[in-house]
């Protein structure tokens, strides 16, 4: 631990970086000491100091700098305020406060880590919840200098500088950027006269644009000024934009005049846009005029020399556009939309076993409140806490919105804050070792699309329900299946019965359910909600909120499934039952989110051993899903089945796809050409082995593009109706070409020295056989190609799917066979409606007849009218 002498005081901070870090003889490094870090499973099992919170500060910052040494010691009271608030409310995870100049105090107090070159990049003032929080939403023209004497160094300072300004842009806030030397320049020249949205997709298209800036001529700074004023004014009085702050951003290495005349007809006395001049290099000859622009239109000048300076200056900026609230005392609370956090050494750790977190941040500003200061406005800096978005999805009584139904949130800039089929684009990093990278960024989704080919087709009619949640960004949707809520059932057990069957050992709760609030009191925090219950029902716990109607109905559930639990055991028991141990496991879910589970086989030989278990989120209870063979079983008609193949399983029993095609084939003759399909159109159980490995999609994609074949086409053509499925989330391959930017000087040079080049090789075109017109050629056209790369971007792709819409009609009979006769039984479509299938068949043409193949493609909406309905079609199943 260092021990910090100021002039003033002595203080002690830890690094967050330096903790527990040791020097060569042992002792503690400067600023480092030991830091006492254990295990916690609330935080994932992250190693966390509960006591005290640890302080990171960037490093292209001297972290002995008496601001920052003076700024930790005042923020050292927070400590006390972090433990408090996680000690009132224990489901919170980390807490901070990012300093306005640059330091970041976190609670609970963990070690960073830098990368492989000692850096660590991280600056709390770059965060969107922190550019939220201290500024109003803003629209910024950004003007560069592109005049010949920006040529060289200086044009490179001038184009990170820009990039750093958009990176202190958030979603609320609206741009473009001009750059001008004798004319101007739209860097986006399809955007011209207008403001974008700082979303990151327009900030990266803008970033690209940038290195296309070359500097010639005379640069016209009055010229950019006008067209500048403008626009903010234009875009302001037609109600686009922030309509809050304006502001113009100017890069430039000087300034010839004041320009005051510009401003006196377009900006004062009100002075709506501030201006903040950045002088590029080390001259300060036109500094004076930079200066006092800044001053008389309520801005703030900074001169950066060096690319080390650029995002340090760059920030200054936003002390400014901040004062507003300061003075006002605006504690705004924003909440940021949802996001993923790599940069944070316990976000890449703090997963949930399905990826990276996804979370949101709830902040606000702190201001100095001293009396000679507060005129000034100073802001000290953001304090927030994360709060992930599973934790929202929690407070949702996902039993009260049915099996269909789902809740979903978005905020005000159209971003979807939580939904039940979310996948978020985000960065991964791949290694690829053959390939002597050491490692390779590609984009990919946070959760992925389960199989297109596993899904099956529902039809529902939903109703939505809408509102906006107060004192936040977000607003709520509620879709409800069309009849859902007229009735319910409900019945009355005895506790003592309740809990005697709830405590049963084959019953299982939702995991991510809230029967019980265990997080409110931190008693309680290591109660399951099995015990939760119980003490609830005790009635010696006053302060334990439960969910009443829940649990009346839970209690219930365990009662009436009950006897299944006899049930299944007498089936354990006798062994000529499950001889050949073909039945695995046998379940139950109910609406409560209650399960029985029962295994019959020893859980090492289970075929699959996910099924109903955390890692199979499709297959349990979910804070924002009921399981997909409950949702596909509650819309079957009564005293049917449900068969699914993915999982390898059926809704009720997990067994062995072997096993039940054995038992299948027993019912029916071997000289008959059997197909067992579902109304899906995918064949669960055939002679064919190709057949079988289509229908089971555990073989490759080459080999499951037909679930359907030719010899059963026709009667699946009469039996089932195609639908269009859409993926909205979907990542499409391209080719993206580029071309080396600076190459576009050298044009002019290049198109003459190619023209003598032709006439010279046409003269030696007889020296080919001696390969000198290749090694010419080759030498003079080599830096003439474009390279490219493949990259994945988003898109929407369409896939078909089937359904089927038969009527079902049961018959029973006898079949003669060689001296013995078989008792059938079987199920065949309604015989009108089948003549109506028939009759559309036969009206089939050959050219209507078509190869169909499930591999998703592109969706177009370009089009200026809608298509025309598709015919009638039949379908001819083949081989891929």
């Amino acid at each position: 631990m260092h021990v910090w002498d100021h002039p003033r005081i002595q203080y002690e901070y830890f690094n967050a970086v330096l903790i527990n870090e040791v020097d060569e003889e042992g002792n503690s490094v400067e600023l480092g000491g030991e830091f006492i870090l254990q295990p916690n499973d609330h935080f994932n099992n992250l190693s966390v100091n509960l006591n005290l919170s640890v302080v990171q500060v960037p490093t292209n910052m001297y972290n002995k700098d008496s601001a920052i040494v003076n700024g930790v010691f005042w923020s050292e009271a927070l400590n006390k305020v972090f433990v408090d608030n996680f000690e009132r409310d224990p489901s919170l995870i980390w807490q901070y406060f990012g300093s306005a100049k640059g330091f970041f105090r976190q609670y609970p107090g963990i070690k960073w880590k830098p990368d492989e070159h000692g850096v660590i990049a991280f600056d709390c003032r770059n965060r969107k919840w922190y550019i939220q929080a201290a500024t109003s939403p803003k629209d910024v023209v950004i003007l560069v200098d592109v005049s010949g004497s920006m040529k060289g160094l200086r044009l490179t300072i001038a184009r990170q500088t820009v990039s750093s300004i958009l990176d202190t842009l958030g979603d609320d806030d609206f741009f473009n950027i001009i750059a001008y030397n004798e004319e101007l320049h739209y860097v986006e020249p399809c955007l011209n006269g207008t403001l974008v949205q700082a979303d990151v997709t327009n900030k990266d298209h803008f970033r690209e644009h940038l290195d296309k800036l070359f500097a010639q001529g005379i640069g016209m700074l009055d010229i950019a000024l006008t067209e500048a004023f403008n626009l903010l004014s234009d875009f302001n009085e037609t109600g686009r934009g922030s309509e809050c702050s304006q502001a113009i951003m100017l890069v430039t290495d000087g300034a010839v005049d004041t320009y005051d005349a510009i401003f006196a007809k377009y900006n004062w006395p009100e002075r709506k846009v501030r201006i903040f001049p950045y002088l590029i290099g080390r001259e300060s000859a036109f500094a004076e005029n930079l200066k006092w622009m800044a001053c008389a239109n309520k801005g703030y000048f900074t001169q950066i020399s060096t690319l080390a300076d650029v995002q340090e200056n760059v920030m200054e900026y936003l002390h400014v556009l901040s004062r507003p609230k300061v003075i006002d005392r605006e504690h705004d609370t924003v909440w940021t939309e949802a996001y993923i956090d790599s940069t944070l050494p316990q976000a890449q750790k703090l997963e949930d076993g399905q990826g990276p977190v996804l979370m949101t941040t709830v902040a606000m500003p702190v201001f100095s409140t001293k009396n000679e200061t507060r005129n000034r406005g100073i802001l000290l800096g953001v304090v927030g806490t994360d709060v992930p978005v599973s934790e929202l999805l929690k407070t949702i009584p996902k039993y009260k919105l049915g099996i269909h139904g789902y809740a979903f949130a978005i905020t005000n800039n159209g971003y979807i804050l939580t939904h039940p089929d979310l996948r978020p684009l985000v960065s991964i990093t791949c290694r690829f070792p053959e390939s002597g990278r050491s490692e390779c960024r590609k984009r990919g989704r946070l959760r992925e699309a389960r199989d297109l080919l596993s899904k099956r087709v529902l039809i529902l009619h939903n109703d939505y329900y809408y509102t906006d949640i107060t004192g936040t960004p977000f607003s709520l949707g509620v879709a409800l299946s069309r009849g859902h809520g007229k009735f319910f059932f409900r019945g009355n057990v005895t506790v003592e019965e309740g809990l005697h069957d709830l405590e049963h050992p084959d019953v299982a709760l939702a995991d991510e359910w809230t029967y019980c609030n265990t997080d409110e009191h931190p008693e309680h925090r290591y109660l399951s909600q099995i015990e939760a219950i119980k003490l609830y029902l005790s009635g010696h716990e006053p302060h334990l909120y439960c969910d009443k109607e829940l649990i009346q109905e839970v209690l219930f559930d365990a009662v009436v499934t009950a006897p299944l639990e006899a049930y299944w055991t007498s089936l354990v028991l006798n062994k000529s039952e499950n001889s050949d141990k073909g039945v695995e496991i046998a379940y139950l879910g109910t609406r409560t989110g209650l399960s029985r589970i029962n295994l019959f086989v020893v859980p090492d030989e289970l075929t699959s051993k996910d099924f109903l278990t955390a890692e199979d989120r499709e297959g349990v209870f979910n804070a924002d899903h009921f399981p997909l063979w409950y949702k596909r079983a509650a819309e079957q008609v009564p005293g049917t089945f449900v068969y699914s193949l993915p999982f390898n399983t059926a809704v009720g029993i997990q067994m062995k796809l072997e096993f039940f095609q054995k038992k299948f084939w027993t019912a029916s003759r071997q000289n008959i050409n059997c197909y067992l399909i579902d109304n899906n159109g995918f064949i669960l159980v055939a002679e064919d082995y190709t057949l079988k490995l289509m229908a089971t999609f555990t073989s490759p994609p080459q080999h499951r593009s037909r679930a359907v074949l030719q010899d059963v086409g026709e009667e699946i053509c009469a039996e089932l109706s195609q639908v269009t499925l859409y993926d909205y989330q979907a990542l499409c391959w391209v080719y993206s070409e580029s071309s080396d930017s600076g190459r576009t000087l050298l044009d002019p040079y290049f198109a003459f020295f190619s023209a003598v080049k032709w006439i010279l090789t046409e003269l030696v075109i007889f020296l080919v056989e001696f390969n000198l017109y290749s090694w010419w050629y080759s030498d003079l056209t080599a830096k003439a190609q474009r390279t490219g790369r493949t990259m994945q971007v988003p898109c929407d792709t369409e896939y078909p799917a089937f359904i089927s819409e038969r009527t079902i009609k049961e018959n029973t009979g006898n079949i003669d066979c060689d001296g013995c006769i078989k008792h059938i039984f079987s199920t065949m479509r309604d015989d009108s409606r089948h003549q109506k299938q028939k009759e559309k068949k036969e009206a089939c043409s050959e050219e209507q007849l078509q190869v169909f193949s499930y591999m998703p493609v592109s969706s177009s909406y370009f089009t200026s009218t809608y298509p025309e309905p598709p015919p009638v079609r039949c379908m001819q199943w083949t081989h891929v």
